[in-house]
């Protein structure tokens, strides 16, 4: 079976049944292959998972070689949310896709992003009707949480974590997204990393796997 997203796949280190799987999305102008590089460590820590790395749908505008899940040129608050609208929709037919291909439901499956690919997921986790394992994102934020508050369906946990120096999505956007996902009974967990820009250093990653193999 083929997914309708092309995707980089990092499979676990012993062949055996699937039980957990890890959709990482990629930020803004990032393939699969990019973000997979989170799976290097993770995966000696959990076996029987699966990693499952999407390119975006569309080529990046600014960046042809790279994918986007929605364009960042055009800065309106209305084409933005019609198009994580239609990201979104592509993304559940992926996710339905794997749980199909691994007989697996919502409460096995870890989504994950970085930037825009943790914008992407949050949204994802918490329109669902059945809860995820969990969410963990890397440096993004809530792209419109009127939006988000009218379609939330379900308490999905999240950790989100962020670095003190990024100039490229504010770390206030950590405070805000904590804010308003409390306010909404949602159990989140947060984490500002010191001396950190906009990335992922080894200390977020392992919080953030530490955070996972609580859930799993």
């Amino acid at each position: 079976m083929t997914f309708c997203l092309d995707s980089t796949i990092i499979k676990p280190e012993k062949s055996g049944e699937i039980n957990n799987v890890v959709v990482l999305l990629h930020g803004y102008g990032g393939d699969g292959k990019d973000i997979s590089t989170l799976s290097l460590n993770w995966r000696r820590h959990m076996p029987n998972t699966i990693f499952i790395c999407p390119n975006g749908h569309e080529a990046c505008s600014i960046n042809p070689s790279g994918y986007q899940w929605f364009d960042l040129t055009n800065d309106d608050p209305n084409y933005i949310k019609n198009e994580t609208l239609k990201a979104e929709k592509i993304l559940n037919k992926f996710i339905d896709e794997i749980k199909k291909r691994y007989n697996i439901d919502n409460d096995k499956i870890i989504l994950s992003g970085f930037s825009q690919g943790c914008m992407m997921a949050i949204n994802v986790a918490l329109i669902s009707k059945k809860s995820y394992s969990c969410m963990v994102g890397f440096s993004g934020k809530i792209i419109n949480t009127h939006d988000l508050k009218k379609r939330e369906k379900n308490s999905t946990n999240i950790l989100l974590i962020h670095g003190d120096m990024d100039d490229i999505v504010s770390p206030t956007h950590l405070l805000e997204a904590k804010d308003f996902l409390l306010r909404e009974n949602i159990n989140i967990e947060t984490h500002l990393i010191k001396n950190c820009g906009h990335n992922i250093p080894v200390e977020a990653s392992s919080i953030a796997l530490n955070y996972i193999l609580k859930k799993i």
